[in-house]
This record gives structure tokens, sequence and C-alpha cells, in this order.
């Protein structure tokens, strides 16, 4: 406290214990925080200026959405050669408006445009991280019966897609419907085939993470499970690291499948892009749109790009089908609330994955995880994440107890199992080169997820008695046992973390409409993608379990095609009434 009375008294005026604030300092600061503010709402960023349906005819005197849109934008920016440059997309294939550079009065004057509806940025999106469908009750014969959803494109607006899956395998698939319109663009080695029919990919920042492929090839995982739960044909023997073993098929396995891929490593999905794929995919012929992605907060209607676009969708006879976002089980955090979608909750299938952890003493604890990790039933000395703080890293054991990376000691941890107070992804583990990891559960909790490394997750008590033998044992041991499959007998449930209504812009439309199951999926994944929660596992595996609304969405998606191969005059509305009026209440 010296210190600071004598840091204090060090400011004061020998002769004026109260020195007044310079005024041509405080002036200047003035200027800086104005300037900062000015060159800010002058610098250009991305919005999207939305203008309702297709034009029909000359509007402005344009022939085409094209010059149109490049005619209003020189007439804001001042010169045609700016026009140009700040143009990132012109929508006028299935609606009308487009993505430019604008600095904020820029905003200001188009939004003041009778034509125009609304101008929003260019706001990142999120992506919403089998026997599925025979607990469904979608058997080879409902498959036989609507052939598969023969010849129904589905689009997927997504991450992007392995086209060398076996899921996506053509054998036994004609030429293109003669509907369909639309193009694969092949970069970066990438090939369509006749069960894959489109590929495209949009990036309208122009910013890549060193894992991304500029095609629509997916790096990531999530398109190619979503397209795979969707519409993969059957593959037998299919499993992840041998756990899960069995069939691995779609919804829809006859029907085709194009993808939009908006969604980048470690860049996000944005909105200008989203549009981007709407416009095509609705002129390309699709005949149901699915997309797992989400807002970060709510819009209205009119500044949420999935819910425009998704609207000109249905006005052309298509149905999209969304995902409804996974921050429960909170109240009113749906997205994906449109009246016009189909808004997809997750649930449980009558499988859950458990791992067992057997302490040294004989004790067995059944937890939750996806291990694949084989210990041969041995042994290995057990210690609490708190006695194996990293020092020299400044840390303590209140915070190595929780294992954050960096915080834990290898030299305390080398060759052990560790218990820890917190859930991560195991990394900590792995950097102090421990063997195994025992966390804590949630309540409710029914998903179980891969670790790159022996896993599994207790309740809260069980780790308050794994800690007791710790301290209460002089050669604390235990082990982790790979996982097995055992029946959920209360399946279906609601997964505690699928969003909850209701909807938060209009409380009277119920959303939700419908759940299909999102917990513990087995489906497609493209070889380059982690095979575990953690990112830089290196490990390979060509199926991958995994859980969200993202993955409910598509089994969703999957059972419109069925309905819309059945039925091929059926509007959108009656696809998902027929869908919801026919679910089980659970």
């Amino acid at each position: 406290m010296r210190h600071q009375i004598h840091l204090h008294r060090s400011l004061r005026s020998p002769r004026n214990h109260t020195r007044m604030p310079n005024p041509r300092l405080l002036a200047l600061l003035y200027l800086i925080i104005a300037f900062v503010m000015h060159c800010n709402s002058q610098e250009r960023k991305v919005h999207v200026v939305y203008m309702g349906e297709k034009p029909r005819g000359r509007i402005f005197g344009a022939s085409t959405p094209y010059v149109m849109h490049c005619s209003m934008l020189e007439k804001v920016l001042g010169s045609t050669a700016a026009a140009k440059e700040s143009l990132i997309y012109s929508y006028g294939k299935s609606f009308n408006g487009f993505a430019a550079k604008l600095t904020d009065e820029e905003v200001a004057r188009f939004a003041e445009i009778e034509e125009v509806v609304s101008v929003f940025p260019n706001t990142m999106f999120e992506l919403h991280t089998t026997r599925s469908w025979d607990f469904l009750g979608f058997t080879r014969s409902h498959v036989r019966r609507s052939r598969g959803g023969q010849d129904v494109i589905v689009g997927i607006i997504d991450s992007g897609i392995w086209p060398e899956s076996d899921s996506f395998n053509d054998k036994g698939f004609g030429p293109p419907p003669a509907k369909w319109k639309g193009t694969c663009q092949t970069n970066e080695n990438f090939t369509c085939n006749n069960k894959i029919i489109g590929a495209r990919y949009y990036n309208s920042r122009d910013v890549y993470s060193p894992e991304d492929i500029q095609s629509p090839r997916d790096s990531q995982g999530h398109g190619t499970h979503t397209a795979a739960i969707a519409a993969g044909i059957k593959v037998s023997g299919a499993s992840y690291y041998g756990l899960a073993m069995g069939n691995a098929r779609g919804g829809a396995p006859n029907a085709r499948l194009s993808v939009y891929k908006v969604c980048w490593s470690g860049v996000g999905c944005y909105a200008a892009d989203i549009l981007a794929a709407f416009d095509d995919a609705i002129a390309d012929g699709v005949d149901i749109l699915s997309i797992s992605i989400g807002a970060p907060y709510a819009f209205q209607y009119w500044e949420d790009p999935v819910a425009i676009g998704s609207f000109h969708a249905m006005k052309r006879g298509i149905l999209t089908s969304a995902s409804a976002g996974n921050n429960g089980p909170d109240r009113a955090v749906v997205q994906n609330y449109s009246p016009w979608l189909l808004t997809v909750a997750a649930s449980s299938i009558d499988r859950r994955f458990v791992s067992q952890l057997v302490l040294g003493n004989g004790q067995i604890y059944t937890g939750s995880a996806i291990n694949s990790f084989d210990l041969n039933g041995t042994l290995f000395p057990l210690t609490w994440g708190g006695d194996a703080t990293n020092y020299s890293a400044n840390s303590i054991s209140e915070i190595s107890s929780h294992c954050y990376p960096g915080t834990l000691d290898s030299k305390k941890v080398e060759g052990k199992i560790v218990l820890c107070e917190g859930r991560s992804d195991g990394s900590a583990i792995i950097m102090a080169n421990g063997v195994g990891v025992i966390m804590p559960s949630r309540p409710m909790d029914n998903l179980a997820a891969p670790f790159p490394l022996p896993s599994t997750l207790i309740s809260t008590e069980n780790i308050t008695e794994v800690f007791d033998y710790i301290t209460s044992s002089n050669n604390p041991e235990a082990t982790i046992l790979v996982s097995e499959e055992v029946e959920d007998t209360v399946a279906p449930t609601a997964a505690y973390f699928s969003s909850r209504g209701p909807n938060p812009i209009a409380p009277d439309i119920l959303k939700p409409d419908l759940s299909a199951p999102g917990v513990n999926i087995v489906a497609a994944w493209p070889p380059i993608g982690r095979a575990s929660v953690y990112d830089q596992d290196t490990r390979s595996t060509k199926y991958f379990i995994d859980s969200g609304t993202s993955i409910s969405c598509p089994h969703a998606s999957g059972a419109a095609a069925h309905v819309k191969a059945a039925h091929p005059s059926w509007s959108p509305a009656a696809i998902k009434s027929a869908l919801m009026t026919t679910g089980k209440h659970t």
C-alpha cells in the first residue's frame, strides 16, 4: 500500500493538490477518438442488400439483376470502378439482392431506397456440431416403398463433402435428372459423380485457414456427416475404430446430392455466402434443402439469411429443414425459427456408449464416453490434477485440478491416469504425457464424445469418491475399459443440449417443429478431419460418431425426401405437416 500512496503523491502538483486536466491534451484526445470513429465508419465491410422477389422486367432501366445492382452501387459509391470493386455477390437467380463492401454512410443511403427491404452486415453463423433410421422405423421396406427417395435432389448447405467416401458411391445411379441445372466446381481435384451431382463453394471474405481446401471438398467433417445421414448409400461394416459396427446408410439412399460449401475451418459461415448458396440451390433445381447452421443471436426474418433464403425456396416448392441449435436446456434459445422452416430439435436413440472406470480396490464406475483405446485391463498409477501442478508455469492447485493446458507438470503426470474436476478435450493430459483422463459428466446429459486418449466422464458424486480413494491409498491405481454399447430403454428423450422454444421473435408460432435422432450418430467422415473432440488429433477415420441438432436436421431432410419422392406434387407445407402429424409424442 505504501507504493500506491507514494505513486498517488507523485501525480500531485506541489502547489495544488487538485491539478486540472490540460485542455490541450483533452482536445487532442477527443480529436483522436473522433478520427478513429470516423475511420471505422469509413471502412468498407461486407453487407447484404436484400430487395425481395426476383425482378420481373426492367428496374432502374436495367436489363438484368447484375446490371441493376452495379447501377445502384455506382450511384451510391460514385463510380463504375468503385461499384465493381465493391460488389461481392449479385443475387438474381431466385430472389433479388446483392452483397457488397460498404461504409456505414453507404449502408444508410441504401437503406433509404424504397426498393430495398433490408440492409444487414455479413454476420458469422456457426455450424450446429446407421442404426438411427431403424430406430425411427425407417426400415428397408419403407425405403423400397418410396424408392429410397429416387431422383429427389437434396441440397446440403454446410462445410462441403468428401466425394470419395463409400457413402457417396454412385454405382447403380444413372445420369442426373433432366430437371437438374446445377454445376460442379472441380477445383483442387474435386469431382462429382451420379450421386453427388452438384457442388459449389463460397467465401465472401476470401479468408482461409491452413486446413481449408479451396474447393467444395470438406476438411472439417461436418458437411460430409450431414450429407451421409440425409442421403448416403448403405455401407456394410462401418464403425468408429470398431465401435458401433454395422450398416451405415442415409434416410434417402437413392436420392441425389448437391452440396454448397459456405463454412470454413476457423473462419465460420457468413451471411452473404449462405444467401448466395440459397440463390444457386433454388435455381439449380433441388427438391429439399438441409442446413445445419445457426445465427449467434436472434434476427428479424428480413435480416436473417436462412429465413430469407428458405422463404424464396418455399415459394418455389422447396422445403428447407434446419437445425434448432445446441444452446439447451435454456428457454427461448431456439434458432432457425421462421414459420416456413422445418425446425428440428435433437433426441436420443436406443443406444448409449459407456466407458467403465476400474479402480485398484476393485470399485467399478460406469461413465459416458466413446473410448476406442484398449488398455488391456492394465492398472496405471492414478493422480489428481491438483497434485500435479506445474509450478514452473506459475499454476496453482485450484487451476491444475481442472486440467487446463499447460497447468500440469509432466514429471507428475507421465504414465498416469489423471482425475480432473473440469471437462476438456484431454489435450492437457496428452501434453503432459498422461495415459488417460477421468472427468465429471453433466447431469441429464445423454451424449458421449470421442476423446484422443482413454477417457470416461462420471458423475460429480463418483468424482468425489475417486478423489477419496486417491487421498486414502498409498498406491492408487486405475484403468479405463473400451466403450460398450448399451440399450437406452427410455429413448427417445429430448437431448439436454437441444435448443428449446418459445420462438424468440413470434412466441405464438411454436418452435421447434419436431425432433429427430441427434445423439451418438455414426456417419461418413473425411479421413483428414479430426478424429475426436481434440482438434490436433492426427488419427484418421472414415466414420465418426457425433451429436447435435446438426445431426438431427439431416434425419428430417432424409425423411422429407421420402415424402417428396412418394408425393412429387406436395407443397413444402404439406410435407412438413405430414412429418409433424405422423411423429410420435414423447
